[in-house]
């Protein structure tokens, strides 16, 4: 199954949802569980598919497996929550330089303190509430954005992923096409083996740039 950032996703009855925007996986087995569907004229917000859900013999296309999937079932891929700093455990720097106060005049009292000063009274502000975005994710799991930076050993920037190529059997990853332009001048079919590391933005080998570079170029079989 190729995963291209940018296909369409389609239900069951060729209804077009979305377009694919992220691969979620674990990092340490390569296993891929979910796919992000940007929104779009469907979808306010970025939904979350379970690969289980998708119909591994069609590798042209990604559709779903089942037509009685109701499109309410998929999860926003991200969701804001409101805490209370105060009850927040390890908030950021930028949260703990927010105002904890502020001035206002009390009601039906006077602006000044006793004994004629003209010194506000400066009174606590309400309960400070911090927006926290979560992604709805498996623990574990990394929302790999394709498009995302490949780093050799030696810590170049060999390209950006094009496209996953995923086992249709188990959902593991077991290439990835890096873009040329950046130290290729064609496109490189990696396999998953040479993975380090996986973050959200960036996939880090194992292989040093001048390894990669002796791949021969790839080129998709239509």
């Amino acid at each position: 199954m190729r995963l291209i950032k940018g296909a369409d996703i389609f239900s069951s009855q060729g209804e077009k949802l979305g377009t694919l925007d992220r691969v979620i996986l674990d990092p340490d087995t390569k296993e891929v569980t979910h796919l992000v569907i940007a929104k779009g004229l469907l979808f306010k917000t970025n939904k979350v598919v379970a690969m289980d859900m998708l119909n591994p013999d069609i590798d042209e296309n990604i559709t779903l497996l089942n037509p009685k999937h109701d499109l309410d079932e998929f999860e926003d891929f991200e969701e804001t929550h409101y805490v209370n700093l105060e009850q927040t455990e390890n908030p950021s720097s930028d949260e703990l330089e927010l105002p904890k106060s502020y001035w206002y005049p009390p009601l039906n009292l006077a602006w000044w303190r006793a004994g004629g000063t003209d010194v506000p009274v400066t009174y606590p502000a309400a309960p400070l509430y911090v927006a926290r975005t979560e992604q709805n994710i498996p623990e574990g799991t990394v929302a790999l954005e394709e498009g995302s930076k490949v780093l050799s050993r030696d810590g170049k920037h060999v390209g950006n992923i094009e496209e996953v190529i995923v086992d249709s059997e188990d959902h593991r990853v077991t290439h990835f096409v890096v873009n040329e332009g950046f130290l290729f001048k064609e496109r490189k079919l990696i396999p998953s083996t040479w993975i380090s590391r996986i973050d959200e933005n960036e996939v880090h080998l194992s292989v040093a740039s001048n390894v990669l570079e002796r791949l021969p170029g790839y080129q998709t079989v239509e």
